[in-house]
């Protein structure tokens, strides 16, 4: 053990982990209490647990895993006997098919190996982790039958401590262990707002049912069920949010709103909550939005090539309407964020107008929509305008006065950004022409339009190759690569056995040149558009999204659950070229 630990000690010292004065503490605590010199590091606090699974796993050449709630699946976790697991020092986490992951001191054990895979008839797949961790949560799982409630008494504060609270309306700062002090229910919120917080989810569904409440996370833009605590508990779940969000928890016959300010994990996360009644009870959706891990980079974002290009023209026009379209969910507001973190050089006044303002930017006015006081969109805008504005966002164009107002500052030198939506661009100039702007209108002021879909991106750590089927390949007129190799995931733990980790961007860009404004004055329906476009070579969002295909970044069945074909006949006739995006007389 000695020979073992001078051996670690070598290699935290070469890392940079730890100060020779800190291991020659750690060696003579050892030496005293004849811990491992791992335990001892973290007693003395020259590094975490954390650190100390890196450091022993980058050692072993084999993956580290600090456990905890929401890695272990409770029913797995008995397949190996109490009485077995305490002597192997294991714990059994998941199971994806025939292989279990499992927790062990000594993930190189071939002994171990074999007498999992004998106990359970899988193939083991072993991580390391510490001894005192995988202790406590034997404990936790192994003990006793794991029910609702024995879960709920197994969780511990150091695994749902979130570090504050502020209520955004109110501007105090609480711990929030202190609201409810000793009510179970503090611990089951908290885990359930951390774990999603930790597996990236965006959206938190709290509903209500005859006989559990579910509790969904949506990631990457699907639902997946969390837990199902008992139906005799959500009144109090439901309490327990209304409280931190400073709603009247006596009001359950209408819908309600509030917000958050948490930070937990060394993580800034804003928590927006709406309460809606149903006729089994209030549903709550909590929408997370996560300040440290934000990215304003349109190229980030996936906005790259000519697309790129033509945004960034756009964006340097002096004046004029850029429309950001896509349905709820799509990444709209993402992206007029990453416009105005481009536009913000302390030279222009930015002034923006949301419902809700989403992140808070260095620099830019923003204000918040409030109906109930008649501070609506198209009030704010024509207020904004008094304000000496060189750019403005609108969050969203909701109604024809609102989209009257900003065309009308689009055309009296101001740049305006907003959304709309729509499911492409061509469909952006309808949905204006429907709201009763004037053709001649949309000509004069619009720059062009965005369109954007987020399909997900395929899960790397199961990430395979596979044929598709001619009659999917068909479905994109691909039937002559039926001997290609395409990829997709074939589902793991690490992305919930979905095969897809994240999302990127996809995006199609249309900006008005001189035929597009010709068609769109003499009212030329939405197909005329299309075959327009069609002639120059513009390229679709289907076409695009074929593209993250071809690189393997998505799979051909997720691009087609995102996109629909906008293909158009072409009349034989002579090309007719682009006149090359944006008017000059709009470009300055």
């Amino acid at each position: 053990m000695i020979g073992q630990s001078a051996r670690l000690g070598e290699q935290l010292l070469a890392d940079n982990v730890i100060t020779a004065d800190q291991l020659k503490e750690a060696l003579s605590r050892q030496s005293t209490t004849g811990d491992r010199l791992g335990a001892a590091l973290i007693d003395i606090g020259a590094m975490t647990s954390t650190a100390l699974v890196n450091a022993l796993a980058k050692r072993m050449e084999i993956r580290g895993c600090v456990l905890r709630h929401g890695l272990i699946d409770p029913k797995v976790a008995k397949c190996v006997p109490k009485d077995e697991a305490e002597r192997l020092k294991v714990l059994p986490m998941f199971r994806v098919r025939d292989e279990l992951t499992v927790a062990m001191v000594d993930p190189l054990s071939l002994p171990t190996i074999d007498r999992i895979r004998g106990l359970t008839g899988c193939e083991v797949r072993p991580v390391l982790s510490l001894e005192i961790n995988i202790d406590e949560f034997q404990q936790k799982y192994l003990t006793k039958e794991v029910t609702v409630d024995s879960f709920m008494a197994s969780i511990e504060e150091s695994d749902v401590h979130i570090d504050q609270i502020e209520v955004a309306e109110d501007g105090g700062v609480t711990d929030l262990d202190q609201l409810i002090e000793g009510s179970p229910v503090i611990n089951l919120v908290n885990l359930v707002v951390l774990t999603a917080m930790r597996d990236g989810a965006s959206d938190i569904h709290i509903e209500p049912s005859r006989k559990a409440t579910h509790i969904r996370y949506r990631i990457d833009g699907h639902l997946r069920e969390f837990f199902k605590p008992p139906q005799g508990l959500h009144a109090a779940i439901v309490s327990r949010i209304k409280v931190i969000g400073r709603m009247d928890i006596a009001e359950k016959r209408l819908p309600q709103e509030g917000r958050v300010h948490l930070v937990a994990d060394g993580r800034e996360v804003d928590l927006r909550i709406s309460s809606m009644p149903t006729v089994l009870g209030e549903k709550i959706v909590i929408r997370i939005l996560d300040k440290s891990d934000l990215s304003f980079e349109l190229q980030d974002l996936g906005l790259v090539g000519d697309d790129y290009d033509q945004v960034i023209k756009a964006l340097k026009c002096p004046y004029g309407l850029i429309l950001v379209t896509g349905p709820t969910g799509s990444g709209k507001t993402t992206t007029l964020y990453s416009a105005l973190e481009l536009l913000n050089d302390h030279t222009k006044n930015i002034v923006t107008v949301e419902d809700p303002v989403e992140y808070q930017l260095p620099m830019i006015t923003q204000i918040q929509v409030n109906e109930g006081v008649g501070l609506t969109f198209t009030r704010a805008l024509r207020s904004i305008l008094r304000q000496d504005p060189d750019v403005v966002m609108i969050g969203e164009m909701r109604d024809a006065d609102t989209a009257r107002v900003a065309i009308q500052a689009a055309l009296t030198g101001h740049l305006v950004l907003s959304t709309l939506h729509t499911n492409d661009c061509p469909g952006g100039v309808a949905r204006l022409l429907d709201m009763g702007i004037e053709p001649y209108l949309i000509a004069s002021s619009v720059i062009g339009f965005v369109a954007q879909r987020l399909p997900r991106r395929i899960c790397n750590a199961c990430k395979t190759s596979y044929y598709p089927s001619p009659e999917l390949l068909k479905t994109v007129n691909w039937d002559e690569r039926t001997n290609e190799l395409f990829h997709h995931g074939e589902g793991c733990r690490e992305c919930h056995m979905t095969g897809f980790r994240g999302r990127t961007g996809i995006y199609e860009v249309m900006m008005l040149d001189a035929g597009l404004k010709n068609l769109i004055q003499s009212g030329a329906p939405e197909t005329d558009l299309r075959t327009y476009l069609a002639r120059t070579g513009w390229r679709t969002l289907r076409e695009k999204a074929l593209d993250a295909v071809d690189r393997g970044e998505s799979s051909l069945e997720e691009v087609l659950r995102v996109t629909r074909s906008e293909a158009v006949e072409i009349p034989e006739r002579t090309p007719v070229r682009s006149t090359g995006g944006i008017p000059s007389e709009v470009a300055g």
